[in-house]
């Protein structure tokens, strides 16, 4: 039997500035992954795009947390050497009928408090972007993008610079709410544990949910809805055609499929929406289909119609964590803490997926922030 003050499940960008946040608070800090590595999940299969915060409905936990983080991101990146770009992005309307949607958008934006938003003109946002194709734009500044992975590894050297520990291979398959407050981890893997611990942050990603339904004593009717969505990748082949992000109107259950340009200046198109019509993160399969490229070349050439044939490759997939289903409005983020179960020293953090990422520092402060009161 191990004994620590607090423990975090999931290694990912929120487990681990979770983590870091725990340490720097004076906690002996446990972070378990059941992976080989740090950021293998959502985390390291996502776009690495830093969010300004525009589409979130003005007071929720995504807008909140998503321009209190990307504000402490870029800081937290400049003064750790975290490779990253402010490139900003363009949200265009193809369509007469898109032309409202962008001035809502700004509003939004406006509404949050977003700074370095602008209303556009199709000229004007062609100006910028001569290849464009667009009615109207928002011109969203803050926006940029950034290695995901330097990223991650600068929040675990932070956590262990306060002394806290990354544990690998190590699956948690069931916890105990024990009678004196604490909580009991049953861990697998090479050389199977139980762990005690008074503080406990599931930041399982896909798991989380699992996690929560492998609690005993956890009420069931407070864990939510939960399904999974996939989104794939296509690479481009040509130069890049735009020195911004571009976006069209968000969809259902995404932002659209968007071009992204990485660090080394290459274009990437996506990602699309795939409902997988279940929520078991164990049958995802994250090959992605060349046979989906006829929908991307088709989405892209509403605001790129000089988009070559032939230049689109299959690249990558990767999974989110959604607690609405198809046609429903988008969920917030859940975090869920001892004023929601009752619990003190547990806090479940459900349905993260974009902005988790540029969230993840203001989650952090958010769940310490829940716990402080723990002992």
């Amino acid at each position: 039997m191990t004994e620590t003050e607090a423990i975090v499940i999931g290694a990912g960008a929120v487990g681990l500035a979770c983590g870091a946040a725990l340490s720097r608070a004076g906690r002996e800090t446990l972070v378990l992954e059941n992976t080989l590595g740090i950021g293998t999940g959502t985390s390291a299969r996502s776009s690495e795009v830093i969010h300004a915060g525009l589409y979130y409905p003005a007071g929720s936990l995504k807008h909140q947390h998503c321009v209190t983080g990307r504000r402490r991101l870029y800081q937290w990146m400049l003064e750790r050497g975290v490779p990253h770009r402010k490139t900003g992005k363009l949200i265009v309307g193809t369509s007469e009928a898109q032309i409202q949607h962008m001035q809502s958008l700004f509003d939004q934006g406006t509404r949050n408090g977003v700074e370095g938003l602008h209303l556009l003109t199709g000229p004007d946002a062609k100006a910028l972007e001569p290849k464009l194709n667009c009615n109207a734009a928002v011109l969203s500044e803050e926006t940029g993008i950034l290695d995901s992975h330097a990223y991650m590894l600068s929040l675990q050297g932070d956590l262990e610079d306060h002394g806290g520990t990354v544990v690998l291979g190590t699956p948690v398959e069931c916890v105990e709410i024990l009678t004196d407050g604490r909580f009991r981890l049953k861990v697998g893997g090479i050389e199977p544990v139980s762990i005690t611990t008074r503080i406990l942050v599931n930041s399982a990603g896909l798991r989380s949910i699992q996690v929560a339904r492998q609690m005993e004593g956890y009420p069931p009717h407070l864990i939510p809805y939960f399904t999974l969505a996939k989104g794939n990748y296509f690479s481009c082949q040509t130069k890049a055609a735009f020195q911004r992000l571009i976006y069209p109107a968000p969809v259902d259950g995404g932002l659209g499929v968007h071009i992204t340009i990485d660090l080394a200046g290459r274009m990437r198109f996506g990602p699309d929406v795939e409902w997988l019509g279940h929520a078991d993160p164990d049958r995802v399969d994250y090959a992605v289909d060349q046979s989906r490229a006829a929908s991307f070349y088709q989405a892209v050439r509403q605001y790129w119609p000089e988009l070559p044939d032939g230049v689109l490759t299959a690249d990558y997939s990767g999974c989110r964590p959604k607690l609405s289903a198809p046609g429903q409005p988008a969920a917030d983020f859940r975090i869920d803490g001892p004023e929601l179960h009752g619990i003190s020293g547990l806090v479940h953090l459900h349905g993260i997926e974009s902005p988790g990422l540029t969230s993840s520092l203001a989650i952090a402060d958010d769940v310490a922030n829940r716990l402080s009161g723990a002992h």
